[in-house]
C-alpha cells in the first residue's frame, strides 16, 4: 500500500479527495487513564475542585473531534454529523474512554475519533493533576471503522465482542 500523504518527490501533501464518493462513515476509538484508586473515587463522588470531570472531558472530546483538522496537518476539515463519548469507571483506578464519530463525506473519521479520546484523556489528567501526578494515559487505538473504499475494519482485540459501530 502506498503512503498517500507523500507526492512523487517524497514531499508531504494533503490527499485530493475530489473524485471520491460521499458515503456514511463511522469510527470508534478507545483509550484509558490510569490513576490512584482515591482519585477515581473522588471523580465518582464529584469531589474534584475543578468540577464534573467526566462532563468536561465529554465536551472536550467532542470539541476535539470537530477541530481535528486544525491539529493534524494532513486531515481534511469535515462536517461531522455525530460525536459521542462514553466513560467507564473501572476499579481500582481506571477510566476507559470510547469515542464514536460519524460523517457523511469523502474521507473517514478515524483521526477524529482518536483525537476525541486523546483530548478527553488529557482533560481528565488536567482536571485531576493537582491530586494525582501519577496518572498515565494510554492504550489509545482504533476499535472499528465503517464506510469508504476500504470498507469495514474491526480491531482483532474485539473479534469476539461483535460490532461496536452504530450504523
Amino acid at each position: 500500500m502506498d503512503l498517500t500523504h507523500f507526492d512523487e518527490e517524497g514531499r508531504a501533501r494533503m490527499v485530493d479527495v475530489s473524485d471520491k464518493a460521499e458515503t456514511a462513515r463511522v469510527a470508534v476509538a478507545q483509550g484509558k487513564v490510569l490513576m490512584k484508586p482515591e482519585t477515581l473515587e473522588r471523580i465518582r463522588s464529584g469531589l474534584i475542585a475543578k468540577g464534573d470531570v467526566l462532563a468536561v472531558a465529554q465536551v472536550a472530546g467532542i470539541m476535539a473531534a470537530k477541530q481535528t483538522s486544525q491539529l493534524i496537518p494532513m486531515c481534511h476539515p469535515l462536517a461531522i454529523t455525530g460525536a459521542k463519548l462514553n466513560f467507564k469507571l473501572v476499579e481500582p483506578g481506571e477510566i476507559d474512554i470510547e469515542a464514536s464519530v460519524k460523517v457523511h463525506g469523502k474521507t473517514g473519521v478515524e483521526m477524529e475519533a482518536l483525537t476525541a479520546v486523546s483530548v478527553a484523556a488529557l482533560t481528565i489528567y488536567d482536571m485531576c493533576k493537582a491530586i494525582d501526578k501519577t496518572m498515565t494515559i494510554g492504550d489509545i487505538y482504533l476499535v472499528e471503522k465503517l464506510g469508504g473504499k476500504s470498507g469495514h475494519y474491526r480491531s482483532s482485540r474485539f473479534e469476539a465482542r461483535g460490532s461496536k459501530v452504530e450504523e
